[in-house]
């Protein structure tokens, strides 16, 4: 399956505490079940001003169905064509 990276500009979210972030998680996962399983989120990087989620999904249409339906930006959404690591230098 596809997968993605969603960039979600989001100016002071890096502030937020524990609480804030989980919550904004269980509204994500409750939106994902509620679209069924093509849609799966992997994980995110939360920084100053953005959040950076990487999701596999079948199209970019999932995602930003996701996104309305949870409150979020969807800024940019970018289809994965590689991942590389150190392990790809040897």
């Amino acid at each position: 399956m596809p997968q993605y990276v969603i960039e979600r500009d989001m100016p002071g979210v890096g502030k937020l505490g524990v609480p804030d972030l989980k919550n904004a998680s269980q509204t994500s996962c409750n939106v994902l079940r509620d679209l069924g399983p093509t849609i799966q989120w992997v994980h995110s990087y939360v920084t100053d001003d953005k959040i950076y989620c990487v999701y596999r999904a079948p199209n970019e249409e999932i995602i930003r169905e996701h996104a309305q339906r949870g409150g979020f930006p969807a800024n940019k959404i970018s289809e994965v064509r590689s991942v590389i690591d150190p392990t790809t230098a040897e």
